[in-house]
Order: structure tokens, then sequence, then C-alpha cells
């Protein structure tokens, strides 16, 4: 296999780590076994280098410096907030995503100009991970954390990614969607924008990302306008909801991560932090409806149903927690602030259109907080 891509310099890519949501649709399935790889890391300089070859150099925690001689054009991405930073980029969307169905494109029917057709993507993830697929998808560039690979389940070690790296092509990716294991903090966190400014960086277009900056800029004014005065705010709860009927969640506390950015942006009032309910990242909790009851928050958002839409979910989650002696009873259900959660995965498109809906339903905001044609025109490179 020739090698179109290569790491010209920087540490391998050897931390420890698990990141839960990532291998299925229900919650059971988030909980694979973890390894313990653990080693050093890289310090990212932030710097872009080019050469008179035409060959350019990015830098990206925890890889390091990766080297490019040319500008990839087809590549594999953890999840959705790559894929998504793709698509703001002007990019095909990604050969493969960790799993496919959690990549939820129904978000670009909001924005007219912008859609993808996810229908032939492959999912990596398949009972485990082979490397024999990565051969075959035979991409220009990974855009994973390879450390995902080593530790989100036992599989890969440090010898199979670089059989990955030298065989095919590098990674070049961060685990930015939670911070919530220790492994994490061992090497630099980015944010969403911090990581769409390093994939322009990777696919020479970081004219688009400079457009998407400025008018996030705008949109986080717009987004600080709506939020009413602390006293005000609703105490909403965040949970991950398995199937039509759940009876037990998982708890999820407002924190770092691009997971969360639209609920921190809005400064949500998290009813959780108020109790000592622990999070699922760090114990693997789960609460019933008494103790849901007992928190009692005004708004209850649960995740893992986004596959739905708004209507599907009144029809199923919200039907069931009406008719249920217990969940009856909250306040959240008899309020009917009962919503979809938000995904665990969002790039710069997708955080602009859950904003917005977080806005609407914690704030009963019902104004657009972006510009439409805007995105598309971005996009699309007309601006």
């Amino acid at each position: 296999m020739r090698r179109r891509t290569f790491i010209k310099s920087g540490t391998a890519a050897t931390v420890a780590g698990l990141l839960a949501g990532c291998t299925g649709d229900s919650r059971n399935e988030e909980t694979t076994t973890e390894s313990s790889t653990t080693a050093g890391t890289t310090t990212d300089e932030g710097t872009t280098t080019q050469t008179d070859d035409g060959s350019y150099t990015v830098s990206m925690a925890p890889m390091g410096d990766v080297t490019f001689d040319s500008v990839p054009e087809t590549w594999v991405a953890n999840n959705g907030s790559w894929a998504d930073m793709g698509v703001a980029l002007g990019r095909e969307p990604p050969e493969a995503v960790w799993l496919a169905n959690r990549y939820h494109t129904r978000y670009y029917d909001e924005i007219d100009g912008v859609s993808v057709d996810a229908s032939g993507m492959t999912s990596l993830y398949q009972g485990g991970v082979d490397r024999e697929l990565f051969y075959s998808l035979d991409a220009d560039v990974h855009v994973i954390d390879p450390n995902f690979l080593m530790n989100r389940f036992s599989g890969w070690n440090q010898a199979d990614v670089d059989e990955i790296s030298e065989g095919v092509a590098p990674f070049f990716g961060n685990s930015i969607f939670s911070t919530g294991y220790d492994w994490h903090s061992d090497y630099q966190y980015y944010t969403l924008y911090e990581a769409f400014e390093k994939l322009a960086q990777l696919f020479q277009r970081t004219d688009r990302y400079e457009a998407f900056a400025s008018l996030h800029e705008d949109f986080q004014s717009r987004v600080s306008n709506v939020v009413p005065a602390e006293g005000e705010r609703p105490r909403v709860a965040i949970m991950w909801a398995s199937g039509d009927e759940p009876t037990s969640f998982s708890p999820y506390l407002v924190s770092d991560g691009t997971s969360f950015k639209q609920w921190r942006d809005l400064q949500v009032r998290d009813a959780l932090d108020e109790t000592d309910v622990r999070d699922f990242h760090a114990s693997r909790a789960e609460v019933d409806f008494e103790t849901l009851l007992e928190i009692d928050p005004d708004v209850l958002l649960l995740r893992g149903q986004e596959h739905k839409t708004a209507e599907e979910f009144q029809n199923t989650i919200v039907s069931f927690l009406q008719d249920d002696t217990t969940a009856s009873d909250l306040t959240a259900v008899q309020n009917g602030d009962v919503y979809r959660g938000g995904p665990l995965y969002q790039g710069p498109i997708t955080n602009l259109v859950l904003t917005e809906r977080a806005a609407q339903q914690v704030y009963d905001v019902d104004e657009e907080l972006f510009d439409r044609e805007q995105v598309a025109n971005i996009v699309n490179g007309d601006f």
C-alpha cells in the first residue's frame, strides 16, 4: 500500500481513554470494555507551515505535526462533529464514521441549499473495528483520535495504529465531544471552533472557516440576548433515555466538550448539579422515576432520541411518560416540557440548528437566531 500522506514529526498518539455514547443506539451499548493504554503526549503549538514542494504541515494534539503532500480528497471521520465540519467547509461527507446512524443529517433540512446524503456511509464499528476495513476504504486521512480506537473497546493497540498510519494514511483528530474522562486531561483539548480551524487548515479552506467564525460571533451575541436573568431560568435535566418506554435514565451534567455547547451558551440552570446525582461519564449512574421525581426538573431533555422527529418523540416517549403513574407527576411532564435533548456530536452547522432549537425548548424563543442563507452561501463557497 502506498502512503499518500505521512507524519513528519511529533509523538505517537498513545493516551488512554473511553468515550461514552459511541457504540450503539442504546445506553447499554455504550458500556463496552475499557482498556488502559497510557503514554506521553504532544503539545500543540497551533502552527501550519507550507514548503516549496507544495506539501504542508498542520499541528494537531495528540498527534503533533502531521505533513500532507497534497490536500486529502477522501476521508474518514470519527463522528458527526467532524463530518459536519467537513460539510461546512464544502467538502463531500466522509466515507465512514464510527456509527453511521449517529450522524443525524436531518438537521440540514433546516437550511435550504445544504443537504447531505449519508445513506451509503460506512460504520467503522461493527461489533469491533477491522483493520482491513481501513484498507478497503483507502482514505487519504483519518480524522480520528487514535486513542479512541485503542481505548474505546478491547481491540486495537499502538502497533495497529502505526500499521494503518503507515500503510494507508495518518490519523488527525482529537476527542472533542467530551472531557469527562481523566485521560483527556493529559493532552490539549479543543473547543468546537478550535477543532474546526484545524480541519480547515487540513483541507486548506480557512476562508470558509473564517466566514463561519464571523457568523458564529454574531450568533453568540443573539443567543446571549435571549438568555433571561439567572433567577428566571428554568431548572433543566439532561438524561439519556433508550427505547420508546424508558424506565431508567443516565444523567448527563452540563460540562465541557462540544456535546454540551448549546446548553453552556444558553447558560441553562442544571438541575442535576444541585443534587448528589453523579454524571454518567464518571459513574455509569442511572436514575429511576422515583429519583427523577425527587429532582423534579422544570424541563426534561432526553438524549438518545434524535432519530425521531419532534412528533414521533411526542407520540412515543412523552405519551409513555404521561401514562405512567409516577412519571406523570413530574412537573416537566405535566407542563409539556419534555423534549429531545440533542445528539452527542455537533459541528458548526448542526450547533446553530441545535442551539436555536434549545432556545425554543427552554426559553420559548420564537425567532430565528442565525441567517440560513448565509450558512448555505458559505458552504457553497459563495461569500
